[in-house]
């Protein structure tokens, strides 16, 4: 796995010698890290003072959970800027290989990595001050065949993030929909659960792709 070469499907191409391709890809370690970089600065997006105004300074000891942390990319990143990081992945192959990272590089220390499923994370409530997903949250609905199975699983998970955040944290997804009517939905989730926010898209009038939804649980 050099490089991206198609759509990844869930979870074929993130387990056996497959988390070995993702885990050695040159590709996807840079393109991971660059979107967890931007992920950060979308954490201090002026818009989400407006929204909900209030003193939430994002100090760097702010204790972070990566959803879907896979193989520990976003996590480093995160660890680098001085953040204090939680990573969450369902797929043990992945969580492996980020294992194996925090036994051999400084980076890796002090981050701690749980293998969980999104949709029912074991975590107490109002713990974390921040989260971010890095193209991951798409998953989240990985078996159902229904739509209304789908709103149902969607909502309840962005319940859940809405229960273990502190009043006032952010919530940073970067996500692939796959039409403008999967999109609306997602963001109606979040919306429908207590969090105000907004979206950005590389491209204004794009209708799947990338998509970064920039969210604030309310004081």
């Amino acid at each position: 796995m050099s490089r991206k070469t198609s759509n990844p499907r869930f979870p074929d191409s993130y387990i056996g010698s497959m988390s070995n391709d993702y885990n050695d890809s040159i590709w996807m370690e840079r393109n991971q890290k660059k979107t967890a970089s931007i992920c950060i600065q979308y954490l201090y997006d002026k818009k989400l003072n407006d929204i909900d105004p209030g003193k939430n300074l994002i100090e760097q000891n702010s204790l972070l959970l990566d959803l879907g942390c896979g193989t520990g990319f976003s996590s480093e990143i995160l660890s680098t800027h001085g953040f204090r990081v939680v990573g969450v992945d369902i797929l043990k192959d992945m969580l492996y290989k980020a294992g194996e990272k925090k036994k051999l590089y400084s980076e890796y220390k002090k981050i701690e990595f749980i293998l969980a499923d999104i949709n029912s994370l074991p975590l107490r409530e109002m713990v974390f001050d921040h989260s971010l997903s890095i193209s991951a949250y798409n998953f989240i609905t990985h078996g159902l065949l229904k739509n209304n199975e789908k709103i149902k699983r969607i909502n309840a998970t962005a319940k859940y993030l809405h229960k273990i955040l502190k009043p006032l944290g952010r919530l940073i997804i970067e996500f692939y929909p796959l039409d403008e009517k999967e999109l609306t939905s997602y963001i109606s989730s979040f919306i429908n659960n207590g969090f105000n926010g907004f979206l950005i898209k590389k491209y204004e009038k794009q209708k799947s792709g990338q998509t970064f939804i920039l969210l604030k649980k309310p004081k």
